[in-house]
């Protein structure tokens, strides 16, 4: 087979199992759901982005906690250094009600005047916020019984 069929098929598989999780997620309903967001920064600039993150979306994420959406959040960072294709900056876990409201587009959407009536600033911060990254990337996560 030739690499763009393999890759094309590779695509497919990727598409069809992540598509499957979530859909399984999804049937869960009442269960809470955790997704881990790890982040990657530009070398020295890690400080900023978790500023900018704490300022711009923790506060968004603290309101959809109080509804009840979201039951908890926390944030960790590297204590030491790693190789540069295994280093991340920044990881946010994140246990949502469940799995319906942790893929909802517009979860913390009605905060945003509230908190901010500034849009355009806000606008502008997490610009330069996405400006600092270099990858970003969301792990689903489950618990794993050890009985």
């Amino acid at each position: 087979m030739r690499a763009s069929k393999w890759r094309s098929f590779s695509l497919i598989l990727i598409f069809i199992l992540s598509t499957s999780s979530h859909v399984n997620a999804q049937n869960k309903k009442d269960e809470p759901f955790t997704i881990e967001n790890y982040y990657k920064v530009k070398w020295g600039y890690a400080d900023e982005f978790i500023e900018l993150w704490k300022t711009n979306h923790y506060p968004l994420l603290k309101k959809a906690q109080e509804k009840g959406d979201i039951i908890s959040v926390t944030a960790e960072k590297p204590k030491l250094h790693s190789g540069e294709d295994t280093r991340w900056d920044f990881k946010v876990s994140i246990t949502f009600k469940n799995a319906v409201l942790a893929f909802d587009p517009n979860l913390t959407t009605p905060y945003k005047s509230e908190l901010y009536p500034n849009q355009d600033k806000l606008t502008k911060d997490e610009q330069h916020r996405f400006e600092l990254l270099i990858a970003h990337w969301d792990v689903m996560v489950e618990n794993v019984d050890l009985k």
